[in-house]
């Protein structure tokens, strides 16, 4: 690809820049000319191959000639450098020039138009085209169904059409016109119609002569039978027009260099639209790849940060734990001391006023000592309950998601609340209505809850409002997230292999393992297509929206959807291949219902293979990374 990519931006580059200008392309072109001409540049190697000897990087070397002078002359009209123009004219003008025997090998219409040079109009026989033959004493039963009689006689010389000529009042004049194909082959087959009839006596002199009646006479359609004045030359001259052969060369000639000029530009301007496009598409795969590497810069960035935090995190909590054991260790110490202590200060008898007052200071001493433990204690509960506020915190932070959700039903609740109020407003206010002279101000009653009403629909609106944008705001972000899902799926299908923790399973598909299993004592070496056949058999069953074998269970509060055991397809099923392929086959209708109920085909989910169950998107990206990791390792 990086090769493809480097060559393209050289054939865009090799355009914009040329040593010559337009006005010296002719000395150039003469200059390459003279090279070609004694040999130091060749093109011809053999008969009919040619090479061009400017485009020694193309991938197709070898041309016949009428490939390689459409060529030249292509480059040569195109918008390409003055230098590369100059050549391919040059080496178009060798070709025409110096080796023109080698349009011999031409198809017949290509040799004629690029060879033969158009004669001059004078002293060439003047011909009817389209070419046609006149037929004289054609029996009139021969004319029917098309002259399909005459039409097969003359089939050697493919005949095209036949008209038989009748004079102005309608009377069958007893001549015949068949028409020939426009090209040369047509003109071919006309002349050989003529000869062979003219060489059997048949002729148009022969018929001149003789003005007999038994036989059937042929000739080619001139310009004495063009300019007669008989039903014949009325017929020709209203089909056809008199030309010569080297009329019809030059016209060809003319059409085929038009032809070739109109294709040349086509060629050139589609080409230079597909260097265009290849610039183009180099400069987004160098964005792209930047881009590709800057994120990945970013992800190494941002997983380095992340592990540089949680690490410090789980450190210092180590560390505070550990503190925390270890004061409490020394607390319980000294209250054991200090309660030991005391039991052996209470146990003496104090003898003396001196010993008494010595255990009353002891017992202050304790008691001071005890305040400070006390105290000691309390900072240490305040340690603690910090701990635990960080990690309350932590904690919701992962409930804010729930949180969210939880916040759309109360605004629903709050919705449905503010309708029911609105709705008893307006019972009251119609109550109010109704009182009118039972001692009740009516008036200031229904300003009141017409007031009143009035700010619950104001409330209720606000909260529609609100409540469509969180709504709004919650199907962006589970599309973002759908798409992400389905893109990671994509990406994954050849990195995530069936051995791995982390894959990727096709929920709703038939395992084919079990029918090979079932089929193998059953059908012997056929096992594994008739396998195949059941298993495909059973997956179209799968898709059939107009079989659900499921019935509706109510456990609890709660109704659920369960295989319906007693179906007819899954008995006879369960009958025929066992009760391991039973179980694939329901496995896979209950993965169908619950992942794709309305589409039934097989949807693609990320799966933890190690523990069967449907894999989060953070299982996956760690999984990724610590394969990444490996990688980079290796």
């Amino acid at each position: 690809f990086l090769g493809s990519t480097a060559r393209s931006r050289m054939e865009c580059s090799s355009d914009e820049s040329s040593e010559l200008s337009d006005t010296d392309i002719d000395d150039y072109a003469e200059k390459a000319y003279t090279d070609l001409k004694s040999g130091k540049l060749v093109a011809r190697f053999g008969a009919d191959r040619f090479r061009c000897p400017f485009c020694p990087g193309k991938k197709k070397q070898d041309y016949r000639y009428n490939e390689l002078l459409q060529h030249a002359i292509g480059v040569g009209a195109s918008n390409r450098a003055a230098k590369v123009k100059a050549n391919h004219q040059a080496l178009a003008s060798h070709l025409k020039t110096d080796h023109a025997d080698a349009a011999g090998s031409l198809p017949p219409r290509q040799a004629v138009a690029l060879i033969n040079p158009p004669k001059p109009v004078q002293d060439q026989e003047l011909f009817v085209w389209p070419w046609m033959g006149i037929l004289a004493n054609v029996p009139v039963e021969q004319t029917q169904r098309g002259g399909a009689i005459v039409m097969q006689q003359l089939a050697g010389y493919k005949p095209i059409r036949f008209n038989a000529v009748h004079s102005p009042d309608g009377e069958y004049t007893g001549f015949a016109i068949v028409r020939f194909n426009k090209d040369w082959i047509g003109f071919k087959d006309a002349l050989g119609f003529h000869n062979t009839y003219k060489s059997h006596h048949l002729g148009k002199t022969d018929w001149e002569a003789s003005k007999s009646d038994k036989y059937m006479f042929a000739w080619l359609a001139k310009e004495e039978d063009y300019k007669a004045d008989d039903p014949v030359g009325k017929f020709l001259s209203e089909n056809g027009d008199l030309k010569t052969v080297a009329e019809l060369q030059q016209e060809m000639s003319r059409k085929t260099d038009t032809l070739i000029t109109s294709l040349t530009s086509q060629i050139s301007a589609k080409s230079k639209y597909l260097m265009e496009l290849e610039c183009k598409c180099n400069q987004m795969d160098l964005a792209l790849q930047r881009a590709m590497e800057d994120n990945d810069s970013l992800d190494q960035r941002y997983n380095e940060e992340m592990r540089k935090m949680q690490s410090t995190a789980r450190e210092h909590s180590l560390k505070i734990f550990h503190e925390t054991d270890q004061l409490r260790k020394q607390l319980d110490e000294k209250e054991n001391d200090i309660k030991r202590r005391s039991k052996q200060l209470s146990e003496i008898v104090a003898q003396t006023d001196m010993e008494r007052r010595k255990l009353e200071n002891e017992r202050k001493k304790n008691d001071g000592q005890n305040d400070s433990l006390n105290m000691a204690r309390i900072e240490q509960e305040k340690a603690n309950e910090g701990v635990r506020s960080l990690v309350e915190k932590h904690k919701k932070e992962k409930e804010a998601a729930l949180n969210k959700i939880l916040l759309l039903e109360k605004q629903l609740d709050e919705k449905h609340q503010l309708e029911l109020d609105i709705q008893q407003l307006r019972g009251k206010l119609e109550v109010v209505k109704h009182m009118e002279g039972e001692g009740v101000d009516v008036k200031k009653r229904t300003e009141e809850l017409n007031k009143d009403l009035q700010d619950r629909i104001d409330a209720m609106e606000d909260l529609e409002e609100l409540n469509q944008a969180l709504i709004i705001k919650e199907r962006m972000t589970n599309d973002e997230l759908q798409d992400a899902k389905k893109e990671l799926i994509s990406g994954l299908v050849d990195l995530l292999g069936p051995r791995s923790n982390i894959g990727i399973r096709r929920m709703g598909q038939v395992d084919e393992k079990p029918f090979i299993e079932a089929c193998k004592p059953k059908y012997g070496a056929e096992a594994d297509t008739k396998a195949l056949e059941f298993c495909s058999m059973w997956q179209d069953n799968l898709r059939d929206a107009n079989w659900h074998p499921f019935k509706i269970v109510t456990r609890g509060e709660k109704s659920e959807q369960i295989i319906d055991k007693g179906d007819e397809k899954l008995v006879g099923l369960k009958e025929e291949l066992g009760e391991e392929v039973y179980k694939a086959v329901t496995t896979a209708l209950v993965e169908m219902n619950e992942y794709n109920a309305s589409g039934s085909y097989v949807v693609s989910e990320l799966w933890n293979n190690k523990e069967s169950r449907k894999a989060s998107m953070g299982e996956v990206v760690e999984h990724i990374l610590k394969q990444w990791k490996a990688k980079r390792k290796r």
